[in-house]
């Protein structure tokens, strides 16, 4: 999650049920954070033991799939709305209806000619209540990109993609409290849970028969192919001692292995994805937080709403930012990593090394911003090796040795890797202990981790086979509750005992005689 964190400190193997507030102590972010992480894993795990790794509520299915022929144009999917959990995670696929305007006089006007019979406009039919495969809502796909039609050759899979990402105000305005005023930074940031029905090529599959039409052996097929779909990156990270420290007199220890002025949460990502040669990856030391919102952007100059606040939060000539907005983030595709080569105090503009992505960016509703990231040829701080060799902006993942990042901060990418584009890692660095915080084992050597996320979910929806309807894949589940049972044989006939023994102890009551009525003493 690109958030302005301090750490992240929930661990699932630990097993705690819940965070306990103290009196008298600093309340911090991870606490929070960690209770409500505890609490969304409970349900979770909950909901995949009851309804298995995908499914929905009978009468409430979500996701159900229609394929539409476009005959001249081009080929589109109908989404049922619904709902539907994958691994336990709640995809809500109801299209929001358009609320009421309240209309003056002119307006009532021109809405009583556009409902007359005939008449176009926007209010002469009734709004869609489905998503379509091109309008869902996070899947920004783009009719002119090849790679984002429905595939021509028949049949294919339509699968149910499921991960989650963080939004801050730099991307939806409306969290932020105006009350606090322009100065203030923004207050919490929101996760967000991003579903998108993608289509899967059926020979990607591997079927043994290509006319298979048997269910189960298409379920069985797609899982094998999302299991496949999982990182297989592993990374340590430490903190070393720099060879120079001696010459840069600072105020931390002289035997701290992390030589930062202030404390860190590191960010490691993967930027450009695949095996370790081809592989590059990209670093912020404030868990790539610092975003500005983009104005207006003219070529290589782009306007920003503000510069920072600080200078630890500004951007500066040399620094790597990524050109992105709602659409890209949601697209999951890495973008270039642009210089900074001027700046225009005065007017809030940057000049940048290039120009952003062609459709990235140039529609204000989708909340572009830049993301600055804190790799650079000649790092501010890094006087611990030579600089980094940089591939399209970000620096290229070399297996089996260390890496250093900045102050004493080093990682290593384990060899034989299979990188994703995101695939990230958290390394806090802090300056009382002046090292970072990784697992070690009792050597204290550093342990190969996995990466922290993205943590991407799948679910097969449909196999198209092309003009028709498609072969329903997804899973249904019942209510639990039901009728109260009747009482089993042994309970009736035990109650059929108790009420033969109230009956025998009644009737034997009634059959005894009245006590006699004791004579009364009479005087002679």
């Amino acid at each position: 999650m690109h958030a302005d964190l301090s750490r992240v400190t929930f661990r699932p193997e630990r097993h705690y049920s819940a965070v306990l507030a103290q009196q008298g102590r600093v309340q911090l972010d991870a606490d929070a954070n960690e209770q409500a992480a505890i609490q969304l894993y409970q349900a979770r795990t909950i909901a995949t033991d009851l309804i298995g790794r995908h499914g929905g509520p009978a009468g409430a299915t979500g996701f159900h799939i229609r394929f539409l022929g476009g005959n001249r144009e081009l080929d589109d999917l109908s989404i049922g709305g619904g709902r539907y959990y994958v691994d336990g995670i709640l995809c809500d696929a109801y299209r929001p209806l358009p609320g009421t305007p309240v209309e003056d006089e002119h307006a009532a006007e021109d809405a009583d000619e556009a409902h007359k019979p005939g008449a176009g406009g926007e209010h002469a039919a009734d709004p869609d209540p489905t998503w379509r495969y091109w309008d869902q809502p996070d899947g920004f796909r783009d009719p002119e990109r090849p790679e984002d039609r429905l595939p021509s050759r028949y049949p294919f899979l339509a699968y149910l993609k499921v991960w989650e990402r963080a939004v801050t105000a730099a991307e939806d305005p409306a969290l932020r409290e105006v009350a606090l005023g322009s100065a203030m930074p923004d207050t919490a940031a929101r996760t967000k849970v991003v579903w998108q029905v993608l289509p899967l090529e059926g020979s990607a599959l591997e079927l043994e028969n290509e006319d298979e039409r048997d269910k189960g052996v298409l379920r069985a097929a797609f899982r094998k192919w999302a299991d496949a779909q999982a990182s297989a990156a592993r990374l340590a990270a430490r903190s070393e001692r720099p060879d120079h420290v001696d010459d840069d007199p600072c105020l931390v220890r002289p035997d701290a292995r992390y030589r930062g002025p202030e404390n860190q949460l590191y960010r490691v990502e993967i930027h450009e994805g695949g095996p370790g040669k081809d592989a590059t990856f990209k670093w912020s030391r404030e868990n790539g937080a610092v975003t500005f919102p983009v104005d207006a952007l003219d070529g290589t100059w782009v306007e920003l709403a503000s510069l920072g606040s600080d200078d630890k939060l500004d951007l500066d000539v040399g620094d790597r930012v990524e050109f992105a907005d709602t659409a890209s983030l949601s697209r999951g595709e890495p973008l270039p990593l642009l210089r900074v080569e001027e700046l225009d105090l005065p007017g809030r503009r940057v000049r940048l090394s290039g120009e952003p992505e062609p459709g990235v960016g140039r529609r204000p509703e989708l909340h572009p911003f830049l993301r600055r990231w804190d790799h650079k040829e000649g790092s501010r701080r890094a006087k611990q090796g030579p600089s980094p060799k940089l591939k399209g902006g970000a620096v290229r993942v070399e297996e089996g040795r260390w890496l250093p990042l900045e102050d004493g901060v080093e990682v290593y990418f384990a060899a034989d890797g299979r990188y994703r584009s995101g695939d990230h890692w958290l390394i806090p660095a802090r300056t009382v202990t002046g090292s970072v915080e990784w697992p070690v084992d009792a050597a204290r050597r550093p342990l190969l981790r996995g990466p922290s996320g993205i943590q991407v979910h799948y679910a097969p929806l449909a196999w198209v086979l092309g003009e028709g309807s498609p072969s329903d894949l997804r899973l249904a589940f019942g209510p639990a509750a039901g009728e109260i049972p009747a009482a089993d044989e042994e309970a009736l006939a035990l109650e059929a005992q108790v009420e033969a023994e109230e009956r025998a102890a009644a009737a034997k009551a009634a059959q005894q005689p009245e006590h006699p009525q004791q004579p009364r003493d009479t005087q002679d």
